[in-house]
């Protein structure tokens, strides 16, 4: 595990004049890694659990697409709080897009746009396609929105396509991309933000006993990457990760408390990330504990 190797160099990446510089620099810094080992190491580096999320985020896109380029860049699928494929107005022609989302995190400074689109024929069930956009290209037009409470330095945008040129990728684009990210984001989120909480736990001092319990919760998170993502294993052990780190939450805030406040007040403003996708990863455990006769 070269990620465990790794994990305490104290290093704090900089922050830079904007989220690309600031991601170029880490995976300058880091050299070549594999996605997960970009979460930890990446997390651990940065200075705030929001930034930490987006380093996560992006590991979790190059598992998606292991050929994305360097650049930060991000999945748009969301129309009216919705990512059904029923619920999607944005459509594909040929190789053109036209159509809305309402959430592109990194907002104006994402390079590249992966963008899940209808595609089906007249008269047909709804299919996804998933088509890569770049912005400042004809017909792609990003719309900054106003800073969230939570995490407000990963800023967010609103994405408008009007017969945008595109790239297609290989696959359906809600059972090969969509539906699968969902597991993704959370897996390498909460890697991110366990090995930050752990970083800040080793330049605090915390109790060994809580340290070593936070990296037993990254070796999990490692065996989850080694998951199929949709797969009833992976539904299970992720819920089994975020049930571990519930557990640990008490003993975490007594820890930021005890310590420099800067880093209290940064957890206490963001931590809510975690919880922003609960309720699919409860549906989600559901039904992987009915597939494994586990009800």
């Amino acid at each position: 595990m070269a990620w465990l190797q790794r994990l305490n160099d104290p290093f704090r990446q900089p922050r830079a004049d904007s989220l690309g510089e600031s991601h170029g620099a880490l995976l300058e810094r880091l050299g070549p890694v594999n996605p997960f080992e970009l979460a930890v190491l990446g997390g651990r580096a940065m200075v705030t659990p929001g930034l930490a999320f987006l380093v996560g985020y992006q590991a979790a896109l190059r598992v998606l697409w292991p050929s994305a380029p360097a650049s930060l860049g991000a999945l748009c699928a969301t129309e009216r709080r919705s990512v059904r494929p029923a619920d999607m107005q944005t459509r594909l022609d040929g190789l053109r897009l036209t159509g809305s989302k309402d959430f592109v995190t990194a907002g104006l400074e994402a390079e590249w746009l992966l963008v899940a689109a209808r595609s089906e024929g007249q008269g047909e069930p709804p299919r996804l396609s998933l088509a890569v956009v770049y912005p400042g290209e004809p017909g792609v037009r990003l719309e900054a929105l106003p800073a969230l409470p939570l995490m407000p330095e990963v800023g967010h945008a609103r994405l408008h396509l009007q017969q945008a040129a595109c790239e297609l990728l290989a696959g359906d684009g809600w059972d090969a991309y969509v539906k699968p990210f969902r597991s993704l984001e959370d897996l390498y989120v909460l890697a991110a933000l366990v090995a930050w909480l752990y970083g800040v736990g080793q330049d605090s001092g915390w109790p060994r006993e809580l340290r070593l319990r936070l990296l037993g919760l990254l070796g999990g998170c490692a065996e989850g990457s080694r998951q199929c993502a949709d797969s009833t294993a992976c539904h299970l052990l992720l819920a089994g990760l975020f049930a571990q780190f519930q557990g640990l939450r008490g003993d975490i805030d007594k820890a930021l408390a005890a310590g420099p406040q800067a880093w209290a007040h940064c957890w206490q403003r963001d931590q809510g990330v975690l919880a922003l996708a609960a309720a699919a990863r409860d549906k989600r455990l559901e039904k992987a504990w009915a597939a494994a006769g586990l009800s």
